[in-house]
C-alpha cells in the first residue's frame, strides 16, 4: 500500500528542510516546493493525489491565502485539509485564514510535536470523513424511503455506524456526513461524558482521546447515558434532532470560527457543520439538544 502524500509549500528553503526533519518519522511521502506556482501545477496534475497540504501564508508570486482560495473553489481539492503555517498571527489574519477554509493554523516558530500532532489529526480526520462519505453513498437510495425514525447511540462506534445511514437520507450524503458526525460525537464526548474543551485539546495533542472516551463510558456515572437522533422528512427538508443527557454547554461561542481557538486541534466542528453541512443549525435550551436541517431543494 502506497504512502499518503503531503504537499508542503514554503518559499524559504530552510523552512522546508525543518518541516522535512520534523516529519521524517511519519509514514507519509512529502513533496516539497519553494515555488508556489510549481506547487499549484503539481496539485492540479491529473494523476496527483494529496491527502494534506502544509502551506505558508506569505509567499511571492502566489501567496498562501490565494493558493487556499483556489483550492476551495475546485471540488477536487475542497476536501483536502490545509495546515496554514505563518508568522502572521493577528486575530484578523487568523480569522481570514479560517474563513477561507484553513482547518488548522500554526504560528512560526513552532515545536516539532505541534506539527506532528496536527498532521496526524488532520489526516485521521480526512480518512474518517472519506470513509463516512463512501458508506453513506451506498445507502442513499433505500434511505430516501424513510419518513420518521429515531436512533439511540452510546459509543463512538455507534456514531460511526449511524452516520452513513443518516447521511444517505440527504440529497448530498458526502456534505451532510461530516456535520452529523461532529454533532453526534459532541453529544457523546462533551454531552454524556463531560469531556471539557480543554480536556479534549490535551487528549488530542497526546493521542489519548479515544482511550479516554472508552474509559469514561465504563464509569458508573456515565455508563447508562445515551444520545438520540430523530429524523423527520418534511416536504422541503430533512430535520435531524440530536439530544444528549448531559448538562449542556454555552454553544453560542462555537457557532463561528474563533481565532483564539485556531491553534487547537479541536473546536471547529460546530462552526464547520453550520457553514458546510446544513441549511440551518439551532441549539435548544441549555445546549444538550440541536436541530440541524438539510434542504431538499
Amino acid at each position: 500500500m502506497s504512502k499518503e502524500r503531503v504537499l508542503v509549500v514554503d518559499d524559504e528553503q530552510l523552512n522546508l528542510y525543518i518541516i522535512e526533519e520534523f516529519l521524517a518519522q511519519e509514514d507519509i511521502e512529502l513533496e516539497l516546493h519553494s515555488d508556489p506556482l510549481a506547487a499549484w501545477d503539481s496539485l492540479k496534475a491529473a494523476d496527483s493525489v494529496f491527502s494534506l497540504v502544509v502551506l505558508d501564508r506569505m509567499m511571492p508570486s502566489l501567496d498562501g491565502m490565494e493558493f487556499l482560495r483556489r483550492m476551495k473553489r475546485e471540488s477536487r481539492f475542497a476536501e483536502i485539509p490545509v495546515i496554514m503555517q505563518t508568522a502572521a498571527s493577528s486575530p484578523d489574519q487568523v480569522r481570514e485564514g479560517l474563513a477561507a477554509g484553513a482547518y488548522y493554523y500554526l504560528t512560526k516558530p513552532y515545536e516539532p510535536e505541534a506539527l506532528i500532532s496536527i498532521v496526524r489529526v488532520a489526516m485521521d480526520d480526512r480518512r474518517g470523513r472519506s470513509q463516512l462519505r463512501s458508506r453513506a453513498a451506498r445507502l442513499e437510495e433505500a434511505q430516501r424511503l424513510v419518513r420518521n425514525v429515531e436512533y439511540r447511540f452510546v459509543t463512538l462506534d455507534d456514531v460511526n455506524c449511524l452516520i452513513p445511514v443518516l447521511a444517505a437520507m440527504c440529497p448530498v450524503p458526502e456534505v451532510a456526513a461530516p456535520g452529523l458526525s461532529d454533532l453526534m460525537v459532541n453529544a457523546v464526548e462533551h454531552g454524556n461524558l463531560g469531556v471539557s474543551y480543554r480536556e479534549k485539546t490535551l487528549l488530542k495533542w497526546e493521542g489519548d482521546w479515544e482511550a479516554e472516551i472508552g474509559r469514561r463510558l465504563r464509569l458508573p456515572q456515565f455508563r447508562d447515558r445515551y444520545g438520540t437522533v430523530r429524523v423527520e422528512r418534511l416536504p422541503e427538508s430533512i430535520r435531524f434532532t440530536i439530544v444528549d443527557q448531559g448538562e449542556g454547554f454555552d454553544w453560542r461561542q462555537y457557532l463561528e470560527f474563533d481565532p483564539d481557538r485556531a491553534f487547537d486541534p479541536n473546536g471547529r466542528g460546530i462552526a464547520m457543520a453550520r457553514m458546510m453541512s446544513f441549511a440551518s443549525l439551532e441549539y435548544l435550551g441549555r445546549g444538550n439538544a440541536v436541530v440541524a436541517t438539510v434542504s431538499l431543494r
